[in-house]
């Protein structure tokens, strides 16, 4: 198993999601759910700071510094 800051959004996303599917699920012995929980927390904590870094990004790279609405045609 990777170190999360190894992984890319999509790699920490895609393992946070099987690990909710996993706990939901049941089945598990404590200590699994506990690991579980744990890596699931590290998980959504650096899917969160992508996120946030990537939002900054986009509004440094704005005329203005706002994020503009999105809109479909």
């Amino acid at each position: 198993m990777k170190n999360v800051e190894q992984l890319t959004f999509e790699e920490a996303f895609a393992e946070l999601e099987e690990v909710v599917r996993k706990l939901e699920a049941g089945g598990l012995t404590l200590e699994e759910s506990l690991a579980l929980y744990e890596r699931g927390r590290r998980l959504a904590a650096y899917c969160s700071r992508k996120l946030d870094e990537a939002e900054l990004k986009v509004q440094q790279l704005l005329p203005d510094g706002t994020l503009a609405p999105f809109e479909l045609d």
